[in-house]
């Protein structure tokens, strides 16, 4: 596969990693990453936080270098090095001048490729990891999603927490490490990514220089499909000033036509803007709330909505109440075209302005290219938008907006 169209170009190497290039006009500093489709989801049972610990350990010595000289070398010529896990996908990425590109090429393969995972440094990353389960425990209302999902894929690994638990860290041996990365780190299961000023060429030419030597692999593990649960309706107790809930749904793949639709309808009832239907009704009309929101992610099989908010605890009743009646609203109501019409252009205007973070670019193509196999223009994906209809929304907001679909969670002080 191999063909370039403006504004990127896509190819894929003789190993079989795909490379996605985008020029992105005149800069200074250009973004690069690869990323490997194993993520929370590809671990197995009692492994659970495995493809993140293997995210830390990644950094703590190849054959080559030492973890000190990974730390500095992108480092001293003002460069960034990060990385991500998610529920399906490992990210490596930096950012750099765009003199020294081939530095940061270089020691993104030499970590994917040639770690070592020395046993000492394994021990030590396991109480920093431990650490940062303790920190993420600390914050409500970022566990609160970890602890729905887990219950709403629950008997699945896409329910595994990212982090792990105390219990399963501890446990990690350097042969999980080795095991895990000889199962789901193949070239088929990468892609290459690159934005910046700089030719789709000089990016093909150092891809095929650092990133062709990993072999192609013989068999590509499959992850478990995820099959519907019943719903749920769960309180637990934590020690926090305000009554935590979320109430969501199962929701579309990414490879649904729907995904876009309920994208945009996600965007409108509980999105980042400050005139999103939730915020209106709940924080600017009653002052319930200073934090309510809904979300939408879709994974290789299947997805999750969700609406988050906080609230003093008597408040949460008629909080909760308002939330209902705007879904209800959602499901009995179509919206008049010039309205819809007032809400796409809101998403396309998020979408647009999105373009202005080139490292943020760099890894949505890279992840599109990972999961789709395709990637589509700004101008297709803006066409899609426009072409949904009012009766779309509806359907969608009666499909996934279900209140008998729903299952909650909500974190309550035990005083």
């Amino acid at each position: 596969m191999s063909y370039n169209e403006p504004p990127f170009s896509i190819t894929t190497l003789k190993n079989g990693i795909r490379l996605i290039h985008q020029n992105t006009g005149k800069s200074e500093i250009v973004h690069c990453g690869i990323l490997v489709n194993a993520g929370t989801r590809h671990e197995s049972h009692g492994k659970e936080g495995l493809a993140h610990f293997i995210e830390h350990v990644l950094f703590k010595g190849t054959s080559h270098r030492t973890s000190m000289q990974i730390l500095n070398r992108l480092e001293v010529v003002g460069g960034e090095l990060n990385a991500y896990t998610s529920k399906e996908e490992t990210c490596i990425h930096a950012s750099v001048q765009v003199q020294y590109l081939e530095r940061a090429f270089d020691l993104i393969a030499d970590i994917m490729f040639n770690s070592i995972f020395p046993e000492k440094e394994i021990a030590k990353e396991k109480e920093v990891v431990l650490d940062e389960i303790r920190s993420y425990l600390d914050n409500p209302s970022e566990q609160i999603f970890e602890d729905f999902e887990s219950k709403l894929f629950r008997n699945n690994t896409l329910g595994n927490p990212i982090l792990g638990t105390t219990q399963s860290v501890k446990a990690f041996t350097r042969n999980d490490i080795i095991n895990f990365i000889k199962t789901n780190y193949h070239p088929e299961k990468m892609v290459v990514s690159v934005t910046g000023d700089i030719s789709f060429t000089r990016a093909k030419e150092l891809a095929d220089k650092y990133f062709v030597s990993r072999a192609k692999a013989n068999n590509v593990a499959a992850v478990q499909k995820f099959k519907h649960n019943k719903t749920f309706a769960q309180t637990m107790e934590r020690p926090t000033e305000q009554t935590h809930f979320v109430m969501g749904n199962v929701a579309y793949s990414f490879r649904d036509k729907r995904r876009l639709q309920l994208s945009l309808l996600n965007n409108i009832l509980g999105g980042p803007a400050m005139n999103s239907i939730l915020s209106l009704s709940v924080r600017e009309k009653y002052g319930y709330t200073y934090n309510i929101e809904s979300n939408y992610l879709s994974y290789s099989d299947t997805g999750v909505f969700n609406i988050y908010f906080a609230t003093e605890p008597k408040l949460f009743d008629k909080t909760y109440a308002v939330v209902n009646k705007e879904l209800e609203k959602l499901r009995n109501n179509k919206f008049t075209t010039t309205k819809l019409s007032q809400h796409k252009k809101q998403l396309i205007g998020q979408i647009a302005l999105a373009q202005e973070n080139k490292a943020g670019i760099m890894m949505a193509l890279g992840r599109t290219l990972l999961n789709h196999n395709r990637v589509d223009t700004l101008e297709t994906i803006f066409a899609k938008i426009n072409a949904i209809t009012p009766e779309d929304i509806l359907h969608v907001a009666n499909e996934v907006f279900d209140k008998n679909k729903f299952s909650t969670l909500q974190y309550v002080s035990p005083n």
